[in-house]
C-alpha cells in the first residue's frame, strides 16, 4: 500500500513537472501580491492602530493654560505635535493639506483667564455678604478668548467634532480647578474644594477568551495572502484531473488493482508539500523583505510549529476543494475560470482582501462559512494571541472537515459517473 502511495506521489511530481511555468506562478504570483498589497495597505493599518496624527500647535500664551493644553496633547495617543510654524505659515500649510489641523493658543490666555475668574468669584462673594480677601486686587473681566483652530477642508465633520470636544473639555477642566483653587484664596479655608469626578468610566474586559486585537499590515497580510496563494493551487490541482480524464489517465487508474482513494491521496501528499513551500516563502518575505520597505517585521518565534499545522489544515481544505472542482470538471475551459473565481470570491468574504473586522455586519456573519475564513482565524489566534492548538482546535476541525466532505462528494460522483 506504501509502495502505491510512493508511485502515485512520484507521478503527481512527474505531472507537475510538466508545467514547470505555472508552478513558478503559483509561487511568484502570490509574492507579488503580499509586497504590493502590504505596502498599498500599511498606511490605513497605521490608523486603525492608532498611529498619533502630525499638527501644528502655535503657543502664544507660553504659560500655564497652554503648558497644560500642550502636555495634555502630547501625552495623548492621538497627536504629534508640531511647533516650528507661525500662525500664517500654519494656516497655509493645513488649508494646502500637509497637516489635518493648527491649533493656536492667543497671547495672555493664562492671564486673562485668571483675571476672568478672580473678578466673577469676589462678585461672588461679595453677594453672600462676605468681606473679600483684602490683599486681592480688584480685577475686570476680560473678554472671551479664542483658541484658532484650523483644519484642512477634507477633513470629515467627526474628527473637527471630537478634537474640539476634547479641547473644550481641557479648558473647562483648568478653569473649574481655577475657580475652587480662587474660593479657598477668598474664603481663606485649607479644605480641598477641587471637585473630583463622582462618576468615572472603567472599561471591562473578558477574562477569558478572545480579545479583539487588530493587527498590523504585514500580520494581517502574510498569513491572508499564504491562504489565497494555497487555495490557488485549486487551478492546477483541477486542471490535472481533467486532463487525466480528457487523456484517459483515468480509466486506466481505475482499471488497475490500485483503490482510487490512493490516487486522491498521492495528490493530496504533493500538493501539502507545495502549499507548505508557499507558506514558507511568504513567511521568509515578512521576516527578511518587509523590514528593508520600512514596514513592520513578521514575527514567528515560538509560533512557526503552530503556524505549519494551520497551513496543513488549510492546505487540506484547498486540495480537497480542488479536487472537486477537477472531478465534476468536464473541460479545462470548466475548471480552471471557475476554480480561479471561486477562490477570489472565498478570498473576498473570508477577509483577505479586506479585513473582516472592516466589513460591515451582515458580511462579518456570511465570512463565518468561508473556510478561508476559518484558518485566517486560525493564524491571528497564534500570531496575535499566543494561542496554543487546544485554542485553534474548532477552525482546524472544520479545515479538516471540509477536505473530507469535498474528497467524499468527489468520490461518490466519480462512482455514479462510471456507473452509468
Amino acid at each position: 500500500m506504501l509502495y502505491k502511495l510512493w508511485r502515485s506521489f512520484i507521478k503527481e511530481i512527474q505531472l507537475l513537472k510538466r508545467d514547470s511555468g505555472g508552478i513558478v506562478i503559483i509561487f511568484l504570483m502570490p509574492l507579488l501580491l503580499i509586497i504590493t498589497i502590504t505596502l498599498i495597505q500599511d498606511s490605513t493599518f497605521k490608523n486603525l492602530e492608532g498611529s498619533k496624527i502630525p499638527i501644528i500647535f502655535i503657543d502664544n500664551d507660553k504659560s500655564e493654560v497652554s503648558k497644560v493644553i500642550k502636555k495634555e496633547l502630547e501625552t495623548s495617543k492621538t497627536f504629534e505635535l508640531i511647533t516650528d510654524y507661525n500662525e500664517k505659515s500654519a494656516e497655509k500649510a493645513v488649508f494646502t493639506g500637509d497637516y489635518q489641523m493648527a491649533i493656536v493658543i492667543p497671547e495672555n490666555l493664562t492671564k486673562d483667564l485668571n483675571s476672568n475668574i478672580d473678578s466673577k468669584v469676589q462678585t461672588v462673594v461679595s453677594s453672600f455678604g462676605l468681606e473679600a480677601d483684602s490683599t486681592a486686587t480688584k480685577t475686570v473681566a476680560s473678554k472671551t478668548k479664542d483658541i484658532h483652530l484650523y483644519f484642512d477642508p477634507a477633513t470629515n465633520a467627526g474628527f473637527k467634532n471630537s478634537v474640539m470636544n476634547a479641547i473644550n473639555k481641557m479648558v473647562f477642566e483648568i478653569e473649574n480647578k481655577k475657580i475652587y483653587k480662587a474660593f479657598q484664596d477668598q474664603l481663606g479655608t485649607t479644605e480641598d474644594l477641587e471637585n473630583n469626578s463622582l462618576i468615572t468610566f472603567k472599561e471591562i474586559t473578558p477574562n477569558k477568551g478572545k480579545l479583539d486585537v487588530i493587527p498590523n499590515s504585514v500580520q494581517h497580510n502574510v498569513p491572508a495572502w499564504a491562504l489565497f496563494a494555497i487555495f490557488f493551487i485549486v487551478v492546477p490541482l483541477s486542471i490535472n484531473l481533467v486532463k487525466e480524464k480528457s487523456q484517459g489517465t483515468s480509466v486506466r487508474i481505475r482499471t488497475s488493482p490500485t483503490p482510487y482513494f490512493i490516487h486522491i491521496l498521492g495528490k493530496t501528499f504533493t500538493y501539502l508539500i507545495i502549499c507548505v513551500i508557499q507558506f514558507l516563502l511568504m513567511v521568509a518575505v515578512g521576516i527578511w523583505i518587509f523590514p528593508l520597505m520600512d514596514l513592520p517585521q513578521f514575527d514567528v518565534s515560538g509560533k512557526i510549529f503552530h503556524l505549519l499545522i494551520v497551513t496543513l489544515f488549510a492546505g487540506l481544505a484547498a486540495i480537497g476543494f480542488g479536487i472537486l472542482i477537477g472531478t465534476v470538471s468536464n473541460t479545462q475551459e470548466q475548471s480552471a475560470p471557475f476554480g480561479a473565481t471561486s477562490v477570489v470570491v472565498l478570498a473576498a468574504i473570508g477577509g483577505i482582501w479586506v479585513p473582516v473586522f472592516l466589513m460591515p455586519e451582515f458580511m462579518q456573519k456570511i465570512a463565518q462559512f468561508s473556510p478561508m475564513n476559518w484558518g485566517l482565524n486560525a493564524y491571528y489566534d497564534i500570531i496575535l494571541r499566543n494561542s496554543g492548538i487546544g485554542e485553534i482546535a474548532k477552525e482546524l476541525i472544520f479545515l479538516f472537515l471540509f477536505y473530507i466532505a469535498m474528497v467524499t462528494v468527489s468520490l461518490l460522483y466519480e462512482r455514479k459517473q462510471n456507473s452509468v
